[in-house]
């Protein structure tokens, strides 16, 4: 089984979910759960902190695809931070660039939430 690990934590009024390892069609699940949880707490400005991820299937973006659309009708949205370019390469092919925003340091994502008037 492929090693991933997913962990929430709280940054002000913003999740951030830390991604680490493999995502892939087999641990995909575990992802889902974490944004299952966070909207279930109604928790809907999210970044994705891709610091420790190694790697991303199309499964994978689909639970960014899955979700996305309740943040954002709840006025929230998904950020992503912090991704290697190898990872990115892969948002980029598929045109995330255009759907989402990516920011070089967590930091970044986190402050565009609070700075929106």
């Amino acid at each position: 089984m492929a090693d991933f690990n997913v962990n929430v934590r709280g940054v002000g009024s913003v999740s951030v979910i830390d991604v680490k390892g493999y995502l892939d069609a087999h641990t995909a699940p575990e992802l889902e759960n974490a944004f299952n949880k966070l909207i279930n707490d109604a928790k809907f400005q999210v970044v994705v902190n891709f610091n420790d991820l190694s790697y991303i299937s199309s499964a994978g973006l689909g639970v960014f695809m899955a979700y996305v659309e309740t943040m954002r009708d709840n006025s929230g949205d998904i950020k992503f931070s912090n991704m290697k370019d190898n990872v990115y390469n892969i948002f980029d092919l598929l045109g995330f660039p255009m759907l989402y925003e990516f920011f070089d340091q967590e930091t970044e994502a986190v402050n565009k939430f609070n700075d929106k008037g």
